[in-house]
C-alpha cells in the first residue's frame, strides 16, 4: 500500500535547522557501481567549490567529525544507518527517483555529523547529489561549457530535511543526433575509442545526471560506429543507471545504418525478408536482456526514410501491426516477463503518423511518442482516450535538424518561448511518460537542453516566464551581478532567430539543395535590410560589453554560451544582407557598394576567426567541436566579393527608408506617434565631402546634425531622426556646396503607418485567451488549451480590435498566426473573423503533411492569411477573432492598402 507523503519525513532524530557544515567532510558511499560514480562527482565538486577532495571511505567508522553518506536506501549501508541512526526510509519505498536528504549528529559516533542522501533507487540518490552540488554552486555544465564554480573558504549546505518530489516526466533525454560536423570529429581526436565511445558517453552520461535526465538515444549517423559495437558503451551506460533508447528510424535497438548490411542480410523489407529481419532484432535483444532500456517497436526503412515494400497506407498498416506483433513476442522470450513491465515505444514521425492516424492499433502498454514537424512544432498530442492508455505518452522535440526545407544544424535559435508553449501543451494533454530533445551534438544547445530537462523534472517550471528561468540559468553560470543583462542579450538573440533563423538567410532549400537567392529584406528598398543589421550589430556590442566586464575565469565558457552564436549569427547575416545591399546600391549608382562588400568579406572572415578560437578554447579541448558551416550547404559558401568601378555621379543626395512605396519620397509620420526613421546622405561621387542639417524643426531631433561623408563609411552616413509627435515640417542638409531639401510629411492621427495598420495580438484581451512569449511582437495571444472545439462562432472566446485608417482604398486583411498545428486529432486550427460588423469568416490555418505553405510556415515561423478587403473606407474600423479550436496562437493583424512597402517581417512601429 502507497504510503502517504507525509511519511516521507518521519524519523527519530532532529535535523539541522541551520546550515549544516562540510569542511573536512568524508564521503560514504555504498558499494554499488552507479553510487561510487555518484560519490566520485561529489568528490571533485567539493575540490573545486573548497580546494580539497573529500576522502572516499568504506565504512561508517572511518569517518572523521563530517560524513556525506550516498545510496539507495534499501542498500545494506543505508538499512545500517538508518538503524542505528533511527532513520525511518521505509516510505521511499517503491518511490521513482526520489531521494531523502537530511543533516543529523550521529548518536552511535559522538562528534560526528551525518548529512544521509538516501535515494528510493540509484538515480534517486544521484540526484540527491547533483542537487547538493547544484546548491554548493557547480553548474551542470561545469565540464561541458567549463564553467566555473566559486570558490569558498566555508562549504555549507541545508542539514534541514528535504524530500524530493517526484519527476514530472518518467524518462527524459536527448538524442545526439546528425553528429557528424560536431561530436563525432571531436570524440574522434579525444576519446581512445576513436569514436564515440566510452570515456565519451561517460561525459555525456554525467552531464544527463546533472541535468536531471535518465535516458540516452545514442548517436547513429554512418559517421559513428553504432553504440552496441563499440565496447564498454552499453557498461558504462549501465554503471551510470542510464536507460538506453533508440531513435524513431531503429527498432528494437538496432542501428541500421551500420548494422544492416544489404549485401549480406538482403533488402531491409519485412514482407520479403521477414526471416531475416526477425533473427537480426531476436540477437541484439538477446544481447541487451538485463539491461535497462525503452523499446523503439515498429519499422521504418533502414535510415529516416519510409518503410520499404508497402505500396499502400493499408498495406503498411497491416504491415506495421504485423511487425510489431513479432517484435513484442521477441521481448516476452527474451525477458521473460510481462509485456507492460517492458518499456516499449512507438514514434509517430513524419509517414508513421499517417499511418497511426489511418487506423493503426497500437498495444495499450506502448508508450506513444509524438514528434514535432522537426522545426519545434508538436505535430500532434494525443485525446483524452490516448491519453488514458497504460503507455502512456511521450515527445520527440529538436532543437536541431538535418532536413527539408531547410537545416538548422549550427546555432541552437530555437525561442524559449515556443518551448515553453509546446511543453506546456503536452501536460496539458497528459504526455509525460517520455520526453527525448534532438540536441545535434550537444554544444551549443546548452541552454535550450538545461531548459527542456528542467522542465520534464518539474513541470512547474513551465509556469514561470522563461526570462526568469533563463535570468537564473546565467546567474548560476556567471554570478548574479550581470544575469539580467545577460539574459536580456539572448532573449534578443532569440528574437532575431525568430524572424529569420541565420541557416535560413539565404532563402534557399534542401532537399533538393537550391542556391541561395536574393533575400526578401530589400523588397522594401534595402531599409528593413539595414534596420536587422543594425540589430545584430548592437547586440554583439552588448555581447563583448558584458564580455569585457566579467573577471577572467568566466572567458571561456562565455564565449561558449554568448558571444560566439551571438556574433556568429550577426555575421552571418551581416555576409549574407551586406552582400546584397551592395548589389542593390551598385545598381543605384551608390559608392558604398564596395565598402558593403569589403565588410561582407570581413564577416566572413570573423566567423572563420570566432570558430577557430572556439575550437582552440581550453587548450584546444574543443578541437573538432564547432563546425561553422555543417553539410556545406550554399547558405554557409563563401561567395565571390565583387569588386565594384568608379560612379558615374558626382552629385549628393538623400535616401530615405521605403523607396520602393507609395511614400517613398519623404520621411513619413503620423501625428502623435513618436517615431524614429532613417535618413541618409550620400557623395555619388565619392569625394570626400562635409554635411551639416540646417532649419531643423522643433518637433524633429538629429542624431547627427554634421558628418564627413568619406571612404570609411562608404561616402554615405546614416541619420535617425526622431519625431516627437507634434507639428513638424522638413529641414535642410548641406552637402558641400550643394543644398538638398529633406521632405517630412506628417499624417493625421490613425492607427496607419505608410499605409499599414499593425495591431499585436496584445492590443485586445478577452476571456479564453492568454499571452504566451513568441511572435514578432515578443507576446503572442493563445486561445486556451482546455477550450472546446466548435463549429460557431456563438459562445467563443472573442479579442476585439479597434482601429483607425485614413487611406481610401482596395487593402487586404493578414492574419498572421504562429504555424502550431491543432492540439489532438479532434481538434483543428480555426478563428472566425468579422470586421465591422459583417458576418464571420471561418479561416482554418491547418497544414497538412510536407506542403510548401507548410514549409514557409516554418522558415518564417508564420502562418497567414489573407482576407481581400476591395473598399476600405477611412475611419473607425473594428474587428472580432472568435477562437474556435484550443490552441490557435495569434501573432499580428496587419491591414495593408495598397501601394505600401513590402515587409518580409514585422511592419516597423
Amino acid at each position: 500500500m502507497a504510503l502517504p507523503l507525509f511519511a516521507l519525513t518521519l524519523f527519530t532524530l532532529p535535523a539541522f535547522s541551520a546550515d549544516f557544515m562540510l569542511s573536512g567532510a568524508a564521503v560514504l558511499a555504498e558499494e554499488h557501481p552507479t553510487m561510487r560514480l555518484a560519490a566520485g562527482l561529489l568528490r571533485r565538486d567539493l575540490e573545486a567549490v573548497g580546494g580539497q577532495r573529500p576522502a572516499l571511505v568504506q565504512e561508517l567508522d572511518q569517518c572523521g567529525t563530517v560524513c556525506i553518506v550516498v545510496g539507495r536506501h534499501d542498500a545494506p549501508l543505508l538499512r545500517r544507518i538508518a538503524r542505528s541512526e533511527g532513520l525511518d526510509l521505509a516510505a521511499l519505498d517503491g518511490q521513482w527517483e526520489r531521494y531523502l536528504r537530511i543533516g543529523i549528529a550521529s548518536r552511535t559516533r559522538p562528534g560526528t555529523r551525518l548529512l544521509v542522501i538516501a535515494g528510493s533507487d540509484a538515480r534517486g540518490a544521484v540526484y540527491g547529489a547533483v542537487d547538493l552540488s547544484r546548491e554548493l554552486g557547480v553548474s551542470a555544465w561545469e565540464w561541458w561549457a567549463d564553467v566555473p564554480p566559486v570558490r569558498r573558504a566555508q562549504l555549507s549546505v541545508r542539514g534541514e530535511r528535504i524530500v524530493s518530489a517526484a519527476p514530472t516526466v518518467r524518462y527524459r533525454g536527448v538524442f545526439l543526433n546528425d553528429e557528424d560536423w560536431g561530436l563525432q570529429p571531436w570524440a574522434a581526436r579525444t576519446d581512445p575509442s576513436g569514436d564515440i565511445g566510452p570515456a565519451t558517453y561517460a561525459r555525456i552520461f554525467e552531464l544527463l545526471w546533472r541535468l536531471k535526465a535518465n535516458l540516452i538515444w545514442p548517436a547513429m549517423h554512418d559517421v559513428t560506429r553504432p553504440f552496441y559495437q563499440v565496447p564498454g558503451n552499453a557498461q558504462v551506460a549501465r554503471d551510470y543507471a542510464i536507460v538506453v533508447g533508440t531513435s524513431h528510424a531503429e527498432p528494437m535497438m538496432r542501428n541500421n545504418v551500420r548494422e544492416w548490411d544489404a549485401r549480406r542480410d538482403g533488402p531491409f523489407n519485412f514482407f520479403t525478408n521477414r526471416t531475416a529481419l526477425v533473427d537480426y532484432w531476436r540477437r541484439r535483444n538477446d544481447e541487451t536482456r538485463g539491461n535497462e532500456n525503452v523499446y523503439t517497436m515498429g519499422i521504418r526503412g533502414v535510415h529516416d526514410s519510409a518503410m520499404e515494400g508497402a505500396r499502400t497506407l493499408d498495406e503498411a498498416r497491416a504491415g506495421l501491426a504485423d511487425v510489431i506483433a513479432v517484435q513484442r513476442e521477441l521481448l516476452a522470450q527474451a525477458h521473460g516477463k510481462p509485456l507492460a513491465q517492458i518499456p516499449q515505444a512507438l514514434t509517430v514521425y513524419k509517414e508513421v503518423l499517417d499511418i497511426y492516424n489511418s487506423g493503426l492499433r497500437v498495444p495499450d502498454d506502448i508508450t506513444l511518442v509524438w514528434p514535432d514537424d522537426n522545426y519545434g512544432y508538436l505535430h500532434q498530442l494525443g485525446t483524452p482516450r490516448e491519453a488514458a492508455r497504460p503507455g502512456g505518452a511521450g515527445l520527440y522535440y529538436h532543437v536541431s535538424y538535418w532536413g527539408r526545407p531547410h537545416d538548422y544544424l549550427w546555432l541552437a535559435t530555437t525561442a524559449p518561448g515556443l518551448v515553453r508553449d509546446q511543453l506546456q501543451r503536452a501536460l496539458a494533454t497528459g504526455t509525460d511518460r517520455i520526453w527525448v530533445l534532438n540536441v545535434g551534438d550537444i554544444k551549443p544547445a546548452e541552454y535550450l537542453a538545461q531548459y527542456f530537462l528542467d522542465a520534464a523534472f518539474d513541470g512547474k517550471v513551465l509556469d514561470q516566464p522563461t526570462t526568469r528561468h533563463m535570468t537564473a540559468w546565467y546567474a548560476a553560470q556567471f554570478g548574479p551581478e550581470h544575469a539580467a543583462a545577460i539574459a536580456d542579450v539572448m532573449r534578443d538573440y532569440y528574437a532575431l532567430a525568430w524572424e529569420r533563423r541565420p541557416e535560413f538567410m539565404g532563402f534557399s532549400q534542401t532537399e533538393p539543395t537550391t542556391p541561395t537567392r536574393q533575400t526578401d529584406y530589400l523588397q522594401s528598398g534595402g531599409e528593413e535590410a539595414e534596420q536587422r543589421l543594425a540589430r545584430h550589430e548592437a547586440l554583439v556590442l552588448r555581447a563583448q560589453a558584458l564580455a569585457a566586464s566579467l573577471p577572467a575565469r568566466y572567458q571561456d565558457a562565455f564565449f561558449q554560451l554568448v558571444p560566439y552564436p551571438v556574433r556568429a549569427s550577426a555575421n552571418l547575416n551581416a555576409r549574407i544582407l551586406k552582400l546584397d545591399l551592395a548589389a542593390q546600391y551598385a545598381r543605384m549608382g551608390r559608392p558604398s557598394a564596395g565598402h558593403y562588400a569589403r565588410q561582407a568579406r570581413g564577416a566572413q572572415a570573423a566567423i572563420d576567426a570566432d570558430t577557430a578560437q572556439y575550437n582552440a578554447l581550453a587548450g584546444g579541448k574543443w578541437r573538432g567541436m564547432m563546425d561553422a558551416a555543417p553539410r556545406r550547404l550554399p547558405v554557409f559558401q563563401p561567395p565571390v566579393f565583387p569588386e565594384y568601378g568608379l560612379p558615374s555621379r558626382g552629385e549628393c543626395g538623400l535616401a530615405y527608408p521605403s523607396p520602393l512605396s507609395a511614400s517613398g519620397g519623404q520621411l513619413a509620420f503620423t501625428r502623435g506617434v513618436p517615431a524614429t526613421k532613417t535618413l541618409t546622405v550620400i557623395q555619388y561621387g565619392a569625394q570626400a565631402l562635409r554635411w551639416t542639417a540646417a532649419k531643423v524643426p522643433a518637433g524633429l531631433r538629429l542624431s547627427h546634425d554634421a558628418g564627413l561623408l568619406e571612404a570609411v563609411n562608404g561616402f554615405e552616413q546614416r541619420i535617425a531622426v526622431t519625431y516627437d509627435g507634434g507639428a513638424a515640417g522638413g529641414f535642410e542638409i548641406t552637402c558641400g556646396t550643394q543644398r538638398l531639401l529633406v521632405k517630412v510629411q506628417v499624417a493625421p492621427a490613425s492607427s496607419e503607418r505608410e499605409r499599414i495598420v499593425t495591431l499585436p495580438a496584445t492590443a485586445a484581451s478577452g476571456t479564453g485567451w492568454s499571452p504566451v512569449e513568441m511572435g514578432s511582437f515578443g507576446t503572442a495571444l493563445r486561445a486556451d488549451l482546455d477550450l472546446p472545439s466548435r463549429d460557431s462562432h456563438a459562445g467563443a472566446p472573442v479579442l476585439a480590435y479597434a482601429f483607425m485608417t485614413r487611406s481610401d482604398g482596395a487593402a487586404r486583411l493578414n492574419i498572421v498566426a504562429v504555424p502550431v498545428h491543432p492540439l489532438t486529432s479532434a481538434n483543428r486550427l480555426r478563428i472566425a473573423v468579422a470586421l465591422d460588423g459583417a458576418a464571420p469568416v471561418t479561416l482554418d490555418f491547418t497544414t497538412h503533411g510536407r506542403s510548401d505553405e507548410w514549409k514557409r510556415n516554418v522558415l518564417t515561423n508564420t502562418a497567414v492569411r489573407t482576407l481581400p478587403l476591395p473598399a476600405l473606407p477611412p475611419g473607425a474600423h473594428t474587428l472580432r477573432i472568435h477562437a474556435l479550436d484550443p490552441g490557435f496562437v495569434l501573432d499580428r493583424i496587419d491591414v495593408v492598402f495598397d501601394g505600401a512597402p513590402v515587409y518580409y517581417g514585422r511592419p516597423p512601429d
